[in-house]
């Protein structure tokens, strides 16, 4: 009792703030790793430690001893296990607010046209079911992708995205991207969400849409092919059955980073349904 009493008495606010951050950290790294196989993997290193507690309890020196060395090589594991999701949440810190010192944003000049282009190929692409997928960057460089599909160049017109998405063209199939307000490239391949959580009915383009916004801050349009729904993905998360109003809103708040509130948002992961 008066150990207890002894600590409380030492227990101060930074106390509590150290609390609250490291069960943050841990609250948002449960978040992070939802819906991923790396939930999997966590429960298995889980029920290895408590078989090497017990082992030890119950004084099975060999087992013990075998699970320790596993432990022990299991250290030099976990990056190379969990590196899409290490990787994914320094991404994210990175990009947030927190330690923004300066908004390099790829802005378009006449971001009001940008939009208005965006959504009128959108409409067109949901009315007559063509499949389509518009990536917009925004502070994380795309070149990566960018080198896998073909250089276009163009400014940004809902001509031009519309042309590149007719089914049977030589660029249908990828995505777009644009930067600013021109189109970089066309026919690009995105890395795809490995998730278990999205709707099983999401297929690749939706996939891929979550996909490059798991590894950066673009923005993206994507256009089912099979209902015609528009959708649009931002930090992991896919908004569905968005209306013209509502994608011209959303892309209005996500290209003005000065409305857009990402500080404590680096670990965030969920996706939308209507």
């Amino acid at each position: 009792m008066d150990q207890l009493m002894a600590l409380l008495y030492k227990f101060t606010i930074f106390d509590v703030i150290d609390i609250l951050i490291v069960s943050y950290v841990f609250y948002r790294g449960i978040l992070l790793i939802r819906g991923t196989r790396a939930v999997q993997l966590l429960k298995g290193v889980i029920v290895l430690l408590i078989v090497t507690g017990l082992s030890g309890l119950f004084h099975l020196q060999a087992l013990n001893w075998l699970l320790n060395r596993v432990l022990e090589m299991g250290l030099f594991a976990i990056p190379v296990v969990f590196q899409p999701e290490l990787r994914r949440a320094l991404e994210q810190l990175g990009r947030s607010n927190l330690l923004n010192l300066s908004m390099r944003w790829q802005v378009p000049q006449d971001p009001v046209r940008v939009i208005q282009e965006v959504v009128n190929a959108a409409q067109v692409f949901s009315k007559n079911r063509i499949g389509a997928l518009v990536v917009l960057e925004r502070e994380t460089g795309l070149n990566e992708y960018i080198e896998t599909g073909i250089a276009i160049g163009g400014l940004v017109s809902a001509e031009l995205l519309i042309n590149s998405f007719i089914p049977n063209t030589p660029l249908h199939d990828g995505a777009i991207i644009i930067r600013g307000d021109r189109v970089v490239a066309a026919s690009c391949y995105l890395p795809l969400s490995d998730r278990s959580d999205l709707a099983k009915e999401l297929g690749t383009r939706h996939r891929a849409a979550v996909g490059i916004t798991e590894q950066s801050d673009a923005l993206v349009v994507v256009v089912s092919e099979e209902t015609g729904q528009i959708s649009i993905a931002e930090a992991g998360t896919l908004t569905r059955g968005l209306d013209e109003k509502t994608l011209a809103d959303k892309l209005a708040i996500g290209l003005n980073p000065l409305r857009r509130n990402a500080g404590l948002r680096f670990f965030s992961r969920r996706v939308d349904s209507p």
